[in-house]
């Protein structure tokens, strides 16, 4: 099954940007569906892509999209709001637009762990969307990644903003267990499946080469950006207190719907984290291995560096 055309429904987000740069290097067509065409537009020097604003949640929207593509690429997913909209009624969309169109392939993003009998909505919805996913009569792939870490990443990033104001953080859940996967093995065995017919009808779980708790990646960001750091694991009791107060502020950096998430480990057993190596042939990649290269941005005098040496240019 040769894929010369790609749609990807999600495809300006942080994988996405990923996958579209391994398809156009593979000389595939792909076609980035985005609610904002600004959010896109930096995907346009891609030689063989193409950015479409479209609404993907109305059906002749999706026509729209799908029309003349070889496969769709479903990577939409949100940690809070409207779970159901995103990741159950989507899919479904997605599915029925795949049989309006002729498109007989789906790779579909789900989450690790994803469970229509999970602890929280969001683990919930994601195994509903995979059953939708997986029931249909198409050739699907899925694939379950723990956290997803690399550049411009809202994981990592996000603690080292945290660390950067707060000399001391009273930490929800420090115990919780999480693999990180690099973003660059995602998107390479996302685009190796495409074609691959012995993936069809799969699922995959994928995750780094090491498990760390919550409060030792929060340590370890601080490290890593130069700042001392305080952290003060809150009991179960607390960590759901904390999360119920934090969904009322700007920005829910954590929702109760967060705390029930975590009380699931985000690690894979044995198999699953053999994936991405027995598989599709990836190494999979340390975090230490490639969060210093922009966490030590955060760092005072490595920013001072790189905007001297941007003067001198």
């Amino acid at each position: 099954m040769k894929i010369r055309k790609v749609c990807i429904i999600g495809g300006s987000g942080f994988v996405g940007k990923h996958i579209a740069h391994w398809l156009t290097a593979e000389e595939i067509s792909v076609r980035i569906a985005t609610r904002h065409y600004e959010h896109a537009r930096e995907m346009l020097v891609l030689p063989t892509a193409s950015v479409m604003e479209a609404n993907v949640h109305n059906d002749a929207e999706l026509d729209r999209l799908l029309t003349g593509m070889d496969a769709v690429i479903n990577l939409v997913g949100i940690l809070h709001g409207n779970f159901t909209e995103s990741h159950i009624d989507l899919p479904r969309k997605i599915v029925a637009a795949c049989h309006r169109n002729g498109v007989s392939r789906l790779v579909h993003m789900s989450a690790l762990h994803a469970d229509t009998n999970g602890p929280s909505d969001y683990l919930r919805s994601k195994g509903e969307g995979e059953k939708i996913v997986q029931s249909s009569d198409l050739q699907t792939t899925v694939f379950r990644p723990s956290v997803i870490f690399g550049p411009g990443d809202s994981f990592l990033n996000l603690f080292a903003g945290l660390v950067k104001q707060m000399p001391l953080i009273p930490l929800a859940s420090p115990n919780a267990k999480f693999q990180p996967v690099f973003v660059e093995n995602v998107a390479q065995a996302f685009v190796a499946s495409l074609s691959d017919h012995t993936t069809f009808g799969q699922q995959y779980d994928l995750c780094g080469p090491k498990v760390y708790s919550l409060r030792e990646l929060v340590e370890y960001v601080a490290l890593t950006t130069g700042r001392d750091l305080t952290v003060i694991g809150l009991s179960d009791r607390l960590s759901y207190l904390q999360a119920l107060l934090m969904e009322w502020l700007p920005g829910k950096l954590m929702t109760r719907d967060n705390y029930y998430s975590m009380k699931v480990d985000s690690i894979c057993d044995c198999a699953g984290s053999g994936n991405l190596s027995n598989v599709f042939g990836i190494r999979p990649t340390p975090l230490e291995e490639i969060a210093p290269l922009y966490l030590a941005l955060q760092r005072p005098r490595d920013r001072y560096t790189r905007f001297r040496d941007q003067a001198r240019r």
